[in-house]
């Protein structure tokens, strides 16, 4: 999202704010690549299923240039970690 758009972004109600924040504190992610894909791959899942994300397969640290090369090209892969 360019600046300008961000700037015309209603700010979300209070309330919203405030449950998302909360939602936050149980959610944990890692971000990065694959050595079979050229796709960025989000994983997200509860604070509780941490040792979860550890019997996956291993990311690759990826940079901010590379992560926005991806996104800009559509190749996103977001995983749900149970």
């Amino acid at each position: 999202m360019s600046e300008r758009e961000e700037s015309r972004a209603e700010p979300l109600p209070d309330e919203l704010q405030r449950r998302l924040g909360e939602l936050g504190e149980y959610l944990v992610w890692r971000i990065g690549t694959n050595e079979a894909e050229d796709v960025l791959i989000v994983r997200v899942g509860l604070a509780s299923n941490t040792p979860r994300f550890n019997e996956l397969p291993t990311l690759r640290n990826v940079g901010e240039r590379k992560i926005e090369e991806l996104v800009k090209e559509g190749r996103v892969r977001v995983e749900w970690v149970e």
